[in-house]
């Protein structure tokens, strides 16, 4: 079996610097008793092998590649694969219809186009998301309104939903960030309620449930990406799930040039669209990675269970936690909350140092994503001047506000997905590493 460490974002690439250089035994735990001199100040590390590697694939996984390859048949319309993948992908996500996109970014813009979200409108974001979830919303000419977070989910806060709806409100759009559900039963009442769509941002949620039923299969429609990083990786790769089987076939024709599809009917084009779609490669990966992903399902989750009974009573850590409607969590990401005042004001960057110092890759995560430049470039573009007055522009700035997802965003601590694949021994030394700076923290500050 090959498992070799391809690149990755840039943002877990950086976290993994220093940590892999293997070793043939594993380094005694670290014993809190008597503190051992910080890896960082030049003590021993923690740790001194590699975590599990990302992607996997195996000699089965190379043979049917290679058979597409052969068959010349590489494009969507001259094979079966992306059928195959899709039927397979909706039965496992217990939807009643999926469709393969080239990518996560591509499967969201087709979602909102296909729900009629358009000029002038406005949808509902969390502000603790990858850069995809507001720019699909600003290439679609409409305005992403930013719905503070809730601290200890990471996840848009349902209680500050309501007070974002205006008469422009056209849709909401939770992510399930990290792998870890948002309140779906307040999310979709509210939906109800005011007659707006729901889109989910699954891209990060493969196999998490909400009171046993799949992310994406909760709303209007749900989005998947299969980037290189993602818990079901194809490098890169995308899918839409639902249960409207009619706007399913409008997803199809959309991404399909326009072509007719199902009930989507007529004469050569039939709907106006454009080409997202899936190659045969990337269905061939998705279905030999759809084998593990079950199991490593499993494995993610008592290991993540494992570490948060460790780390959760260190003072200054906090991982995150999940709403109790969540019956299994993805785990994409590992999160935890760090405070800097319980670690003798050891700040968050010099805390990242240190563990990764002792052997842990880690990242901080994302920044505000209210605040990037993207938004202001895009308000005053000339396509944007044209379809929002002066007025609403300004009105928007001045509500542009997320004061808890600013705090949360000088706060976070990540750990990648495959830190959690290996053996329980993997979890003591990250929850020892952990422990360590801790004890470690009056010499560090």
């Amino acid at each position: 079996m090959n498992t070799p460490n391809l690149t990755r974002r840039h943002f877990l690439a950086a976290a993994s610097v220093g940590t892999l250089a293997a070793v043939s035994n594993r380094t005694p735990a670290y014993a809190a008793a008597q503190p051992a001199k910080p890896a960082i100040l030049g003590g021993p590390p923690v740790r001194t092998r590699p975590f599990s590697s990302w992607p996997i694939w195996d000699q089965a996984d190379e043979e049917s590649i290679i058979s597409i390859l052969r068959s010349g048949n590489w494009f969507r319309g001259r094979g079966k694969v992306v059928d195959e993948f899709e039927t397979q992908y909706a039965r496992m996500m217990d939807a009643k219809a999926c469709m393969g996109t080239v990518n996560g970014t591509n499967a969201l813009l087709t979602a909102l186009h296909v729900l009629g979200i358009g000029i002038g409108d406005e949808v509902l974001v969390p502000p603790y998301t990858f850069v995809a979830t507001v720019s699909v919303v600003l290439m679609s000419n409409a305005l992403p309104v930013f719905v503070d977070v809730d601290p200890r989910t990471f996840q848009m806060d349902p209680a500050k939903i309501e007070e974002k709806i205006t008469e422009h409100t056209r849709a909401i759009l939770p992510v399930h960030i990290l792998g870890t559900m948002a309140d779906m039963d307040r999310i979709n009442a509210i939906g109800k309620k005011h007659t707006l769509k729901v889109i989910e941002d699954a891209c990060q949620a493969h196999l998490a449930e909400w009171k046993g039923k799949k992310a994406g299969s909760l709303g209007d429609l749900g989005c998947f990406s299969f980037q290189n990083s993602k818990n079901l990786p194809s490098g890169e790769g995308g899918a839409i799930i639902g249960n409207d089987t009619a706007l399913l076939d409008k997803c199809h024709s959309f991404t399909n040039c326009g072509r007719s599809h199902g009930s989507v009917k007529g004469r050569g084009f039939a709907f106006l669209g454009t080409n997202r779609r899936m190659t045969q490669y990337q269905a061939a990966i998705l279905m030999g990675q759809m084998k593990r992903i079950e199991k490593d399902a499993e494995i993610r989750n008592a290991n993540a269970r494992y570490l948060t009974s460790r780390i959760e009573k260190i003072p200054g850590i906090t991982p995150q936690k999940a709403y109790q409607g969540q019956t299994l969590g993805a785990y994409h990401l590992y999160a935890f909350r760090y405070d800097p005042e319980q670690f003798g004001r050891v700040s968050r960057d010099k805390f990242l140092s240190a563990l990764r110092a002792e052997g842990i890759p880690c990242s901080s995560g994302y920044r505000p994503l209210n605040k990037e430049g993207i938004i202001e470039d895009t308000l005053t573009s000339r396509n944007f001047q044209k379809a929002f007055s002066a007025e609403r522009l300004e009105n928007y700035r001045r509500q542009n506000n997320c004061p808890v997802n600013d705090k949360l965003c000088t706060e976070a601590v990540w750990l990648p997905q495959w830190m959690l694949l290996g053996p329980k021994a993997d979890m003591d030394d990250i929850a020892d590493a952990i422990q360590k700076i801790y004890d470690n923290r009056q010499i560090l500050a």
